[in-house]
């Protein structure tokens, strides 16, 4: 019997999980193990809430956990309830798929004011994260400002920008929706490195701008290229720039809308200044060199705002006894292999890149690793002694059963129209099982 370890319970690991139970069908035992109660990771906390299409793949994650041969370890902490090193003694693999669920540093002055958040915090705020339900983002402000131009930027921004009626359907939790009722927020300015052509934003999310009952894209007419080049961009790229251009002609038509999304491209931050909480960013223009890389200008100019919302990329925070690559925000690997006996996967391994799907071939090729280096197995423990460590420890567990309690009663007290209220609180999510 081999017996595998998957620390995290996002796509990466769910994936992971499926592509051992094809590869060694019952000689395998699978333990999924997240510090939360509750699976899914990014599915539950990072994709937006008024997106339930893209949440329903956890259907397929829960048919994986439906054999006898994986199970879902929640409520347990690696690095503090139990260590690597001990997982790798019960273990013949551990496979780290934790994602990158911390904000990239924006290490530019003032960028410690308040007012001042990185995109995990705010997307946990709206989605129910436990570490970031106590967010409070200042949406008091008139102007914001979102550094970035892919597509969690769209995502904050079209969360701000939507009206209450707009959230039927979405699973955003209470206090988000409260904040968001009450915003006062009039402007939000997209602040992008390079021009269109280089826009990380892709098509189907970038259309739903368009749609929005108060909102109106704005761009300036001289940010784009000649129309004829958008024919030598790869073909996603290009419908996004077709958006842009269908944007700009018809912002005047959108006049009566009374927020203003507005695309300030060739604009790097460069510091922020205010008195107790953030008033404005200092900006310098850029231009493009020949390879595509932006260079600033030395023109500078301020823009005023009171909150910042930094959408620069994510990291995997470190775990002690793992090599870790500081400069890139990841694991130390080859090829998704750390140390012997030791792997990564997803966003752990490659960094913050690629679609939910993205992580399938990803976890089959570690379980390929997997089973070239482990054969059939060293005798070990697995979960038989998981169990009995994390017994003598006083953890208490959440398994799957227990998280379908949890749902249920996410479900029970759901608003009118929309699919469950998260339990934003891990004691409230462990209170639900009794």
């Amino acid at each position: 019997m081999r017996h595998i370890a998957i620390i995290g319970s996002g796509p990466a690991g769910y994936y992971s999980a499926e592509a051992a139970q094809k590869k060694f069908g019952e000689e395998v035992a699978v333990d999924i193990i997240d510090r939360l109660p509750v699976p899914f990771g990014l599915i539950r906390t990072g994709v937006a809430p008024d997106h339930q299409s893209i949440k329903a793949v956890s259907r397929r994650y829960e048919k994986t956990n439906l054999g006898d041969n994986v199970r879902f370890v929640g409520n347990v902490t690696v690095g503090e309830d139990i260590s690597v090193a001990e997982l790798q003694s019960l273990y013949d693999a551990v496979v780290l798929a934790t994602g990158a669920p911390h904000d990239r540093p924006l290490d530019i002055p003032g960028s410690d004011l308040p007012g001042v958040i990185g995109s995990a915090a705010f997307v946990g705020w709206y989605n129910g994260h436990p570490d970031f339900r106590d967010l409070d983002p200042p949406l008091d402000a008139r102007s914001v400002a979102i550094i970035g131009n892919g597509n969690v930027a769209l995502d904050v921004a079209r969360i701000l920008a939507k009206t209450e009626e707009e959230f039927t359907g979405s699973d955003i939790v209470g206090h988000a929706l409260d904040g968001l009722k009450a915003s006062k927020v009039e402007k939000i300015v997209f602040l992008g490195r390079r021009g269109p052509h280089q826009i990380a934003m892709t098509p189907k999310e970038l259309g739903e701008l368009g749609h929005l009952a108060r909102a109106r894209p704005v761009i300036e007419a001289g940010d784009f290229p000649d129309e004829g080049d958008d024919a030598m961009l790869e073909p996603g790229i290009r419908k996004s720039v077709t958006h842009l251009r269908h944007f700009q002609i018809a912002a005047a038509d959108a006049h009566h809308k009374p927020i203003e999304i507005i695309f300030d491209f060739f604009a790097m931050p460069v510091a922020m200044e205010g008195d107790g909480r953030v008033e404005k960013l200092i900006v310098e223009r850029t231009a493009l060199d020949k390879d595509l890389r932006s260079i600033g200008t030395g023109e500078r100019y301020a823009l005023d705002c009171q909150m910042v919302i930094s959408c620069i990329g994510y990291r995997t925070p470190p775990i002690e006894g793992v090599p870790y690559e500081h400069g890139r925000g990841r694991f130390a690997n080859s090829e998704g292999r750390i140390l012997p006996g030791l792997y990564c996967v997803g966003w752990a391994r490659r960094g913050p890149s690629g679609t939910i799907g993205t992580n399938k071939p990803d976890g089959f090729a570690i379980i390929e690793a997997v089973a070239e280096d482990i054969g059939s197995g060293g005798r070990k423990e697995g979960r038989a002694g998981l169990d009995r460590l994390l017994e003598d420890r006083g953890v208490e567990t959440v398994t799957f059963r227990d998280w379908k309690k949890i749902e249920e009663a996410e479900i029970a007290r759901a608003r009118d129209g929309s699919p469950r209220e998260k339990f934003t609180d891990i004691a409230d999510m462990i209170a639900a099982l009794s």
